[in-house]
């Protein structure tokens, strides 16, 4: 590094040995470059003809899917923009659930056309205005021409939640999982303030190897994927009368050392008596506000299992905390915390509680529930790598159920609004002064990249078919896009491929977002990387440093 003026050609060390510094152009075509081989990989799993993806981790473990959110998740990606553009994925992922590939795709081709702006010294500022401009005439735009959609007509649902599902691997039983899906979101959809609000979180999915996909079951109630503890209680409970308790049937253990000393066995014989006492009246005071099922968040002790299974009461342990939360919602119970303090009051109802053998295993079934505030969908499959995808796949069209109910309107799919944002976009460019005007173009000819991939992965000619289209839109058939299953161009609202207009808006801004973030790094400094032996060295050096700040 260059001496300091003054310094007698001293060297002025600013930053550490092996820092790594690039930067201005240099730095921005590498960001873009990192950006461009992402969304390459990504592309050729758009749409329901895309490619699937085999990603195989550390420990060997294979992912088959062509679901965007998870390739990204499953990619070990060490480059800072691939991290980047990994979040923009769970962005999309979380706020919609659908439209993760189309996400990064987007973003990867905005960036691949700022490129050639800069190459003509427009300056990234004058880019990144020109896309906000853009996405937000976009957004508003898609209003427009978003139709909007009754949420009480179930076949416009069904529609929908085949379109999410038709790109899946699972993509020929989408007509079943569609209902399935639908039919869920319907029974947990509550409305506030006129509109209706859906909490995913009450839609509880597990997986079960065995069976086909067509086993997969909606239950007015949660699966617990746990047995009943003991051999002599009940497996089946009808008119069941449930408590949820998040405390252990079990003599608790002090929290300091204690000794005892015991010197007869009468006095032995004594201290166990007064151990079974004390279980036995929990045991009692549970069975006293009338239970006959007990769901338990904690342990059971073996001698608690015997006195409850006495009593004809079915239990089960160690539940998981967010399995509790949806029982209480679903059965209208309320989870205890001590068991003295449990009345009638706070027993959940559910008009069946039975254990069942679902393939190897035995599941508990806590179905038939008055008004289910949380459901289950038991997924069925043959492979695990089968019953995984089908919960991807369930999770994006529940999505985009939510998605609609939430913000009723709807567009087609197969490209279609795409086409029809760029046109409108090429018009608004010409109302801009300056060099905003060319990214406005740009940014219309980046979010053709959706209809063009699609017709490639059909097996179609891309330009052939995007110079079709664009004739077609400006004829006024808007809804014309790339019908993929049927390798041909047609009215993508005749052939029933919708999507929701939120999911959409979310892609242009998550797209955007991303882009814009890189296109304004213009310098990568990048420290070197710490040797194993440094590393723990530094670890060490922490330790000591909290160690001593606790007892300052």
């Amino acid at each position: 590094m260059a001496a300091a003026p003054g310094t007698q050609g001293t060297p002025v060390i600013i930053l550490k040995e092996g820092t790594q510094r690039t930067r201005g152009r240099e730095a921005q075509s590498a960001n873009i470059m990192v950006a461009k081989v992402i969304a390459e990989t990504m592309k050729s799993s758009l749409g329901p003809r895309g490619m699937d993806k085999m990603l195989v981790d550390s420990f060997g473990d294979i992912v088959i899917t062509n679901d965007g959110a998870t390739i990204l998740k499953e990619m070990d990606v060490e480059h800072p923009v691939a991290k980047m553009l990994v979040e923009v994925a769970k962005a999309q992922d979380e706020e919609v659930g659908d439209g993760t590939t189309t996400a990064v795709v987007v973003a990867g081709e905005l960036l691949a056309k700022a490129e050639e702006l800069i190459e003509k010294e427009v300056h990234p500022s004058l880019i990144i205005d020109g896309y906000k401009k853009a996405a937000s005439e976009s957004i508003n735009f898609l209003d427009k021409i978003g139709e909007k959609v009754d949420v009480n007509d179930k076949n416009s649902l069904l529609r929908i939640a085949k379109t999410s599902l038709i790109s899946k691997l699972v993509s020929e039983y989408a007509d079943f999982l569609a209902d399935l899906a639908v039919n869920a979101v319907l029974k947990i959809a509550e409305k506030y303030d006129g509109k209706l609000k859906v909490d995913l979180d009450d839609i509880k999915l597990e997986k079960k190897e065995g069976g086909s996909i067509m086993d997969t079951i909606l239950v007015d109630g949660i699966v617990l994927d746990k047995e009943v503890v003991h051999p002599d209680m009940p497996k089946i409970v009808r008119n069941a009368k449930i408590a949820l308790l998040d405390a252990s049937l079990e003599i608790e253990k002090t929290e300091f050392d204690a000794k005892l000393n015991i010197e007869s066995p009468e006095q032995m014989r004594a201290f166990m008596q007064q151990e079974e006492e004390m279980l036995k009246q929990m045991v009692e005071k549970v069975a006293s506000v009338g239970a006959n099922v007990v769901l338990c968040q904690k342990g059971i002790d073996d001698l608690a299992q015997h006195f409850l299974a006495r009593k004809g009461i079915m239990a089960v342990r160690r539940i998981k905390k967010s399995d509790m939360d949806k029982l209480a919602k679903a059965t209208g119970g309320r989870v205890i915390s001590r068991i003295d303090d449990i009345t009638p009051a706070d027993l959940g109802k559910a008009a069946l509680v039975e254990e069942r053998r679902v393939g190897e295993d035995k599941m508990v079934f806590v179905e038939g529930c008055d008004n289910p505030k949380s459901i289950t969908i038991l997924i069925r499959g043959g492979t695990q790598r089968i019953v995984d995808e089908a919960e991807r796949s369930l999770k994006d069209a529940i999505n985009v159920v939510k998605d609609v109910l939430q913000e009723p309107k709807i567009v087609a799919g197969g490209g279609a609004p795409e086409i029809e944002v760029a046109l409108h976009l090429r018009d608004y460019a010409k109302s801009l002064p300056g060099k905003e005007q060319l990214a406005v173009e740009k940014f219309a000819e980046a979010i053709e990249i959706v209809p063009i991939q699609l017709a490639e992965n059909a097996g179609l000619d891309p330009i052939e078919s995007i110079v079709t289209l664009r004739s077609k839109h400006k004829e006024g058939q808007i809804w014309y896009g790339v019908d993929v299953l049927n390798n041909r161009l047609f009215d993508m609202k005749q052939v029933n491929v919708i999507d929701p207009v939120i999911v959409k808006k979310q892609v242009i801004k998550s797209a955007v977002e991303a882009a814009s973030m890189i296109l304004k790094i213009d310098d990568i400094i990048a420290a070197s990387k710490l040797s194993e032996k440094e590393g723990r060295k530094k670890e060490r050096e922490e330790e000591a440093g909290e160690e001593t700040s606790s007892f300052d």
